[in-house]
Parts: structure tokens; sequence; C-alpha cells
């Protein structure tokens, strides 16, 4: 199997090199409106939200800055095909601006511009982000009643474009084989993800990271997992540093990234090298999280009334049988992107061990 991996540079409010009903998935993070670091990127965009914001008027800078979102929305529901999904993570924003402490609420003003444009909204998730700081709380601090909740979650908004899901054939391989396992669905399909931890962000971000929307590689993971099968076409019309690009590859879907900033382009390179090692860490750890499974649910008393056809271990359900994991075998620059190989991970691949004493679960052969 093979996928391709495309690097547009350019304006994502017109996304000219993507062909109408071309694209199956969209999971990206843009600049969040009203949150300081991004005030330069909608600026240069309207120069008159900096006059705006200079002048204290937050509310219709807010305003503004969601105008130019809404273009790159408009071009989203061009390009995706009938339904398909766009994820959109983002976060609400709280700023002292005029003398006036308040929240912009972003997600609401997301989910209207979507809904606007015939999108249906799906149930959505909210994950919480690590806060390093001591001091989390603002306003009166110990003294009621001027305090102010600290924000500490972000949202992945869900979206089908139009009111009907996808179809396939009957027996569609490239679904089946695209099945997670269902101790996954259940963790995935919770509206609260509160084990994000970024365990598997082996690939260096640099400084770069503080001049994007860079989000731990596994969520963007989780949902093109959830939301795509093999062989779809990912969008992320924000690209950064990217991250959804990386999951697309691991995950062996195609992928078209927009970028603004080149030199994010330049940092990609050195991150591609990493990804053939990188993707056979992931399958890794989701074998091994399924093999803790297994064992928990033996130890229990539980049962499993199906065997997996690619591989010698049990499933919960009918719909797992056909899974089948793929990693990148090598990685090929081509023009204006990336090709990468896939090849199955066989069940030779995969050494199934006995429980170590104490519960714990021994390691994995190299993939």
């Amino acid at each position: 199997m093979e996928t391709t991996h495309r690097i547009v540079t350019g304006d994502s409010r017109s996304l000219s090199r993507v062909e109408t009903d071309s694209v199956e998935l969209v999971v990206t993070s843009p600049p969040y409106p009203m949150i300081e670091m991004w005030d330069g990127v909608f600026s240069d965009l309207d120069p008159e939200i900096a006059d705006l914001l200079e002048a204290g008027k937050g509310k219709a800078a807010f305003s503004r800055m969601h105008e130019k979102l809404a273009k790159v929305w408009n071009e989203v529901r061009r390009v995706l095909v009938d339904g398909g999904i766009a994820c959109i993570n983002i976060g609400d924003a709280t700023r002292n601006i005029d003398g006036s402490f308040r929240v912009f609420q972003n997600r609401s003003r997301i989910v209207n511009a979507f809904t606007d444009l015939g999108f249906e909204p799906l149930p959505e998730i909210l994950w919480r982000k690590p806060v390093n700081s001591g001091a989390k709380f603002m306003g009166s601090g110990m003294l009621p009643p001027n305090a102010y909740v600290t924000l500490e979650h972000e949202y992945v908004l869900v979206f089908r474009n139009g009111k009907d899901s996808r179809s396939f054939e009957p027996g569609s391989e490239r679904r089946y084989n695209s099945a997670y396992f269902w101790e996954e669905r259940n963790q995935w399909f919770s509206d609260v993800w509160t084990e994000i931890k970024g365990e598997l962000q082996a690939l260096e971000q640099r400084d770069l990271r503080e001049r994007s929307a860079a989000y731990p590689f596994e969520i963007p993971y989780r949902l093109i997992s959830m939301y795509s099968v093999y062989g779809d076409t990912v969008l992320d019309p924000f690209w950064g540093t990217g991250t959804t690009s990386i999951a697309a590859m691991v995950a062996g879907r195609n992928s078209v990234g927009y970028e603004l900033d080149e030199s994010f382009v330049e940092l990609f390179e050195e991150r591609v090298a990493d990804v053939p090692e990188y993707s056979r860490t992931v399958i890794k750890q989701r074998l091994a999280d399924h093999e803790a499974f297994v064992e928990e649910r033996l130890a229990e008393g539980g049962d499993f009334k199906y065997q997996a056809d690619n591989y010698d271990f049990p499933v919960i359900t009918k719909q797992e049988k056909p899974l089948q994991f793929y990693s990148v075998s090598d990685i090929q620059e081509i023009d204006g992107g990336y090709r990468a190989s896939h090849e199955p991970v066989e069940d030779t691949d995969i050494q199934i061990t006995e429980p170590k004493q104490g519960g714990e679960t021994a390691s994995r052969s190299d993939l």
C-alpha cells in the first residue's frame, strides 16, 4: 500500500490545489482568535484587526478574526465528500482588553459557522491540557467573589458534511481492515479524554512549535483512526508543524496540508525520516495495550467469542476479526510532498508473551 502526502505553501482561504469532493476527513487546529500569540497572524490577514485591538475593541476584533476563519470553513465545505467529517480542535480565549476581563467563545462561533454552512454537528470531545503554572487562578486570588476559573481544556468539534453518513460497498475490505479494537472504541468515543499525555510525541518540535497550533500526536491519530479508512485523504488547512500529516502517514491515509510559513515545511523534512520507526512504535503500543486487555479480561473470568483473522489473538466482536495493521516501510520525497510505502504487519512480527510476575506485561519484539 502507498499513500501520498502533499504540502502546499499558501493561504487556506482558497484551497485551489484541492479538488472539490476529494477529501474524506479534515483534522485541524486553527489559530485561536483573541489568543495574543495569534494577533500578528490575524493582523497580517486584515490590518484593521490590529487597529481594533489597539483601540481596545475586543468584540469587533474577535468577529473580524472569525470572518477570516469562515472563509476557510467555506472551502472545507467544498472539498469534503458528502458524509465526510471535519474535526476542529479549538479552545476558548480569556483576555483583559479595554479594562474588562472576559471569555471569547471560539467554540460557539465555529459551531455556528459550520451549521450555517449546512454541516451536521456531531457529539464533540473535550480534552484537558496539562497546565504547568502553579498559579491556576485569575482575578482576586483567594478572595471571593472576583476570581476566575482557569481554562484547562480544549474542544474537538466534530461535523458531518450533510445529513447522511458515508456509504461503502458491502464487506468493504479497506473499511473492515481499518477496524479498531473494542476497548479502543470504548476509550476513543468517550466525550471526555483525560488520558492524553503525549507519550507518543517522540518527534522534536523545536522553537517553531511556539508559533504553531501543535497538539499531541495522539489527538489527530485517534481522529483519523475513528473517522476515516485506509486510503482516505485527510486535509489540514492549518498545517503548522505537520502533526496531522505524520498521523496520516502512521495511520495509512493520504494527506494534504496548507501552511503559510515555509519554515514549518523545512522543519517537516527533518521529521519525516523518523516516521517508519515511529509508526512501528505506535503499532507496538496498540498491540501491547490489546494484549494487556486480553490478559486482564481472562484473569477476571471473561471470554472472547472471536479470533482475529490476521493475528493470533482473540477479539471481542466480529467486526474486529479482519483488522490489519500496516507500518511505514519507506518514505520518498516527491514533487510537492512525500510518498509513503506501507507493509502489512504480519502475525510472525508479533511476539505474544506471557505476563510477568507482579501483573506486568512483557514487552513485544520489535516490529
